[in-house]
């Protein structure tokens, strides 16, 4: 029965833990999807250090965070909350689902939803704050519920700051809606009304702003049925935030009226609710969204990338409106595909405490590391050699201070870690 247990979560940690899967070669060419773990309704943001955060709904507890240089090769990085922070003043027995991650006035903001599944009258939207890009998210507080406003099933927001202010957008398949918000972002202004901006068709709103036109993308149909989902990206455009929206034959999207962008392929099911679009150093545009793997269904809704380009017409389309098997990666730092460099300086690996006790150690590559768990007065507790990840067992150890180190050809590491 101990060995069942251990096994059971074991399992259950490298999953919370998983990395990505997908890595550019030596080519450019990299492959989806880029993380083969259930990652719904990504969100994701650059910060100042030069990674990428990549943040999902909470098929990991409390809000899974992944980071990579280069859009491609993604590592755990943590969550937004823990059980202490997590947002609880509204729908306390809801999931935190389809987060949005931006950077307003010297600190992260994120937004969320917190639902539980065909409330549709419960749910609402909150928002936390962090000065860092890879968790520790607090003062996390309800802006609104869905009875409050009036309005059916409040839930995927999304953030947008255009020359007259912040804004936000909400809705999923009961209207889309958009509000504006205080200059800090923490609140509906003073005297703001929403205002609806399309129809029931879609959810999951992304607005992005190119050539003079607003181009409102969003996903219609359903989510999360496995093979059976018939989910797809959606599109329409305005010369004003709010709209009219019309799509390619200027039919109103407050009708239900949108042009396809992108659809199942043999090889993905579902594919919708897309990040924010994201430029790479060439100026080449991006896209992350989530899918069904064909030959995977029960691995969930896992990260696809894909890239963007914007017609003749002006309108953002996606080569052959279906997810890609494999493509050219990213330009980031003037070379194509780039991994995380080998070095022989102390940043080659990550470690990263997870919930439980719990350590993980990531490598930037598959070759064979060692690594070695020492106690505060520097004796040896344990060691133990993997490729690409291992998970470091502390659950039975008293909270304190413990050192790591772990060497291999992508360097060495030595880090003081404090098992809370």
């Amino acid at each position: 029965m101990k060995r069942k247990l251990f096994v059971s979560i074991l399992t259950t940690v490298m999953a919370l833990c998983v990395s990505s899967g997908a890595q550019a070669d030596g080519g450019g060419v990299y492959h989806n999807p880029v993380i083969k773990w259930s990652l719904p309704d990504p969100t994701v943001i650059k910060a100042d250090n030069g990674y990428f955060y990549l943040y999902a709904t909470e098929d990991t507890h409390n809000v899974p965070i992944y980071r990579s240089k280069d859009l491609v090769t993604w590592r755990y990085a943590g969550t937004a909350f823990t059980d202490a922070t997590r947002p609880m003043d509204f729908v306390p027995r809801g999931g935190i689902w389809a987060p949005d991650i931006n950077y307003i006035n010297g600190q992260y903001v994120l937004y969320y939803s917190k639902s539980e599944w065909g409330k549709t009258w419960e749910c609402g939207i909150g928002v936390a704050v962090s000065d860092r890009p890879n968790g520790g998210f607090h003062d996390a507080h309800k802006l609104f519920i869905s009875s409050e406003v009036g309005i059916e099933n409040c839930i995927d927001p999304f953030f947008i700051s255009d020359e007259s202010g912040n804004y936000l957008f909400w809705g999923s398949f009961h209207d889309i809606y958009g509000v504006q918000l205080t200059d800090d972002g923490l609140a509906i202004k003073d005297g703001a009304v929403p205002q609806k901006i399309a129809g029931g068709l879609i959810e999951a709103t992304m607005i992005v702003k190119h050539n003079g036109y607003y181009y409102l993308i969003g996903s219609a149909g359903s989510c999360c049925e496995g093979a059976n989902s018939t989910y797809r990206l959606v599109v329409a455009r305005s010369k004003n935030l709010f709209g009219p929206y019309v799509d390619r034959n200027g039919k109103s999207a407050i009708g239900d009226n949108f042009s396809p962008l992108l659809n199942k392929s043999p090889e993905v099911f579902g594919p919708g609710h897309c990040s924010e679009f994201v430029t790479d150093d060439a100026g080449q545009t991006w896209v992350l969204y989530h899918g069904y793997q064909s030959n995977d269904v029960d691995a969930g809704r896992v990260v696809y990338l894909d890239k963007v380009t914007w017609g003749s017409d002006g309108w953002p389309q996606v080569q052959g409106m279906r997810p890609s098997t494999e493509s050219e990666a990213p330009i980031f730092n003037n070379e194509t595909g780039v991994l995380e460099k080998k070095t022989t300086g102390n940043n080659g690996y990550l470690i990263n405490q997870c919930d439980g006790g719990y350590f993980r150690i990531d490598s930037p590559d598959d070759n064979l590391f060692a690594w070695k768990l020492y106690n505060g007065e520097g004796h040896l507790l344990m060691n133990g050699e993997a490729r690409n990840m291992a998970v470091v067992d502390t659950s039975a150890m008293r909270t304190g201070l413990y050192i790591i180190r772990v060497s291999g050809s992508a360097g060495s590491i030595c880090e003081k870690m404090l098992r809370h």
